[in-house]
């Protein structure tokens, strides 16, 4: 494991190791990869905040604050190896397990537990931590548990000084048991900078960082952890330190983001922020790709989709949740109108943007035939280019779990299965089987061979570019469903398994069982992988080569007009949207009369 800080002459070493862990699979082993798919904004965060402190020598002059980052998602981590470096650099060090998720939590202890055998200090923070103090009365048995074994905890967030404590603690070897900043929301104007060091970059695929311009979100939906542990007010950077970071990285040869605000369209500043970044592509030549996250609502702003566009956002992921208003009301998502859902994202693909989408599924009103009709209404209907599925899952420090939990609702006890990708709690209407047949159909009715070549066709209107780009998306998400068994946002290249690695509880198998067993399905899987690329190539070649290519048009693709609201399904499929267009109409009756009343 190779340090990564600024060469220093001192008399003592203080290691810091952050950790961002995975979790596990169905069998117990890590879900790692020889390049993961998306990287970790919370260890960019930790990184920039702790290589701040190390620059200004928090701990004395005469010690050298030496620095390990680790994502396990890409990297497999030896206890061993670290003890031994803390040991021959002179025992002094703490293991910060940072951005720990629900689903990452069982993971993190297990790790806790090792080094706190050997009496390394050891600290959890991250969403499960700090969702847990923010919403429940009652400290849960999994952070007692963790409190047991002389853990520190660690809610909220990391800015405004409080690392600078935390580790003058560690040092001291006085770490509190909780630091809890979960009242105090810090600013993020001239604070440290998230980024990455490009040896963790260069693990992942296409060379990807991560960003936040942002935290925050103003919404109130019910199942989101986000508004209950980063606020509902928008908190963001300014512009020069976006310039700055933005500088840093293409020092190192990285120019492509993964932008984490929950949602960047209600960033106060967004405007400031796009236009610096214009400035830095169109004055200087430099170039960007970013993946933003944004609400449907977007495209009401004025300016806001081509800002993005010319910044440099090339990918939106959008959360869209649902296309039954009663689901999304059920949820408090009222941001969400599905009338405004075509207008949106025909805004974006006009810009040449590529949209992808969450879709919820087992809200109360679901059935597995309803979740079916609704996916090939979106299919026929929405110009969108990725669908990504999740489970309706009570997370803790959600709005959902808080309630569940007061109401003595069963939820499956294992937080490694909080991962929006398995069902955790039984739905009023679907049986358990029933739900999950439902997750696992709404992928395979998605991905089919037509849908595919559909989505293509619609892309390669905008050039060749656009569709291969998109090529690569689509054979991801649909890799990672059908021969890895996770979802894609967890996905990778090259599944990396390690027999001694498995989850603690969980028998050691026999390597000459689980050798043999992996070598087969990784050959497995590269053959699947290898036949499926080439059908993609062949139906990409096949797009390309149609002589309607750049004049191609469907129902989804149409310029939205008024009579779409009376012909399509997506309005009059379910009891909520035929009221979401009366309301609508209504509201245009409003504004018309509004208008002649004034002209009058």
């Amino acid at each position: 494991m190779t340090p990564e800080t600024i060469s220093q002459t001192a008399a003592r070493i203080f290691n810091v190791v952050l950790i961002k862990p995975t979790h596990y699979d169905d069998q117990g082993y890590p879900i790692q990869w020889f390049r993961s798919a998306i990287p970790s904004n919370t260890l960019a965060c930790m990184y920039g905040l702790a290589q701040d402190a190390a620059q200004r020598r928090i701990l004395g002059d005469d010690v050298e604050i030496r620095l390990h980052t680790i994502d396990e998602t890409n990297t497999r981590i030896r206890p061993q190896e670290i003890m031994t470096m803390l040991r021959e650099t002179g025992g002094e060090g703490v293991i910060c397990l940072v951005g720990v998720q629900s689903n990452q939590y069982p993971r993190a202890v297990d790790l806790a537990r090792v080094f706190r055998a050997k009496n390394i200090q050891v600290a959890i923070g991250g969403f499960h931590v700090s969702g847990c103090f923010s919403m429940l009365p009652e400290i849960p048995p999994e952070i007692r548990e963790a409190q047991e074994l002389g853990v520190s905890l660690f809610a909220g967030e990391s800015e405004a000084g409080r690392l600078d404590g935390f580790l003058r603690d560690a040092f001291a070897r006085q770490l509190k048991p909780l630091y809890n900043y979960l009242d105090d929301l810090p600013s993020l104007e001239g604070e440290p900078l998230p980024i990455l060091p490009r040896a963790r970059v260069r693990r992942t695929m296409g060379k990807l960082s991560s960003l936040d311009f942002g935290r925050g979100c103003p919404y109130q939906c019910s199942f989101c952890t986000i508004i209950n542990v980063q606020g509902r007010k928008s908190r963001y950077r300014n512009a020069d330190d976006l310039e700055r970071i933005l500088r840093e990285n293409q020092a190192q040869g990285v120019n492509r983001f993964f932008i984490t605000d929950d949602n960047f369209a209600r960033n106060s500043q967004w405007e400031q922020l796009f236009d610096r970044i214009i400035k830095l592509r169109e004055e200087e030549g430099m170039t960007f790709g970013f993946t933003i996250q944004v609400d449907t609502l977007c495209h009401k702003i004025p300016n806001f989709i081509e800002k993005a566009t010319r910044a440099g956002a090339n990918r939106v992921f959008i959360g869209l949740e649902n296309i039954n208003p009663d689901n999304l009301i059920g949820a408090n998502k009222r941001q969400n109108k599905i009338t405004e859902y075509r207008a949106m994202l025909q805004k974006w693909r006009e810009h040449g943007a590529h949209t992808a989408a969450g879709y919820i599924l087992g809200f109360p009103a679901d059935t597995k035939e309803s979740i079916l009709r609704d996916i090939e209404i979106i299919k026929r209907e929405l110009p969108l280019d990725i669908l990504e599925f999740f489970f309706l899952t009570p997370l803790p420090g959600s709005e959902d779990h808080k309630r569940a939990l007061a109401q003595g609702v069963w939820m499956d006890p294992d937080l490694n299965k909080y991962d929006l990708n398995h069902r955790v709690t039984h739905h009023s209407k679907m049986s358990d089987k029933e739900w999950e047949e439902a997750y696992h159909a709404a992928w395979a009715a998605y991905y089919t061979d037509d849908h595919v070549k559909t989505v293509m066709r619609r892309s390669a209107v905008h050039g060749l570019r656009s569709i291969k780009s998109l090529t690569s998306k689509l054979l991801m998400f649909h890799l990672m469903i059908k021969y890895e068994g996770v979802h894609p946002l967890e996905g990778g290249a090259l599944r990396m398994k390690f027999r001694r690695d498995r989850r603690p509880g969980m028998k050691l198998e026999n390597p000459l069982i689980f050798y043999p067993r992996y070598g087969f399905k990784t050959l497995r899987n590269a053959i699947g992988y290898w036949l499926t690329i080439r059908k993609f190539r062949k139906i990409q070649q096949e797009v390309v080569e149609a002589p309607d290519r750049e004049t191609y048009t469907d129902i989804a693709v149409a310029k939205p007009n008024a009579q779409e609201f009376e012909d399509m399904e997506l309005y009059h499929a379910t009891s909520g949207g035929e009221k979401a267009l009366a309301r609508k109409k209504r509201d245009e009756t409003i504004r018309k009369d509004a208008h002649l009343h004034a002209a009058e």
